[in-house]
């Protein structure tokens, strides 16, 4: 990790109008708990619920899309990735650095907010919030990855995020039984079933097979994504 190259890349994520995004989703999350919970009066099946579509369905692939592509994207529209190509410095690890600062900002505005949002709905009964935050976490540092990766290959990486989170993630992810086993979105949720005691939340896929994915996903892309800057034109042009 660049100690610089993070300064960078914080100051260029936290002063955009990214940051109001980053803020905004995770009080609605947290809003619509406390709202919930005055309704339903705490029941566990409905929170269960609630996390899986709203807080790993919804809100996590957004903010994914917003830390992992802010922390490069709008560098390479705007042409300053130049500069920071020019510079004497692993490719690798402009990657790797950027990815950290995209997880550090998922660690707080997604799983942070997710644990709250549950204990608020449930306390800590069955050991929903424990499991939806981890989920949370690690289902974030896969969009993370992802989204980075995008940024990096494509100048459309917001519109081609929003519809794999909302056609791919959203419809056939929870509607296709096959396809289940290449959603992120799953792949959270069957970390947050092996630390969650409920039984209101199952996972169809092993534990093994969710743990496997995450890290070829988040490994891959970051390695991917460093590798495609070595290629990356002075100039600006991919």
């Amino acid at each position: 990790m660049n100690a610089v190259i993070a300064g960078i890349s914080y100051r260029a994520l936290l002063g955009r109008r990214r940051i109001w995004l980053l803020v905004l989703l995770p009080v609605v999350l947290i809003a619509l708990a406390v709202l919930l919970r005055i309704v339903s009066g705490g029941s566990e099946l409905i929170t269960v619920e609630f996390m899986q579509k709203f807080a790993l369905g919804a809100i996590l692939p957004l903010l994914g899309l917003i830390a992992g592509t802010g922390v490069i994207a709008p560098e390479i529209d705007d042409g300053t990735i130049v500069h920071l190509l020019a510079k004497p410095i692993s490719r690798p690890v402009i990657a790797q650095t950027k990815f950290l600062v995209a997880a550090s900002m998922l660690a707080l505005f997604a799983a942070v907010p997710t644990f709250v949002a549950a204990y608020l709905l449930i306390n800590l009964e069955s050991g929903i919030a424990y499991g939806f935050a981890l989920g949370a976490l690690v289902g974030g540092l896969a969009y993370a990855a992802l989204f980075m990766l995008l940024g990096i290959l494509t100048r459309h990486a917001v519109t081609i995020g929003i519809a794999y989170a909302l056609i791919w993630e959203g419809v056939v992810g929870n509607f296709v039984p096959g396809a289940r086993r290449f959603s992120i979105q799953q792949w959270a949720q069957t970390i947050a079933d092996q630390v969650s005691s409920s039984s209101f939340l199952s996972s169809e896929l092993t534990l093994g097979f969710a743990v496997t994915a995450l890290l070829v996903v988040t490994v891959g892309a970051v390695v991917w994504a460093g590798q495609r800057l070595r290629s990356f034109s002075l100039t600006g042009d991919e």
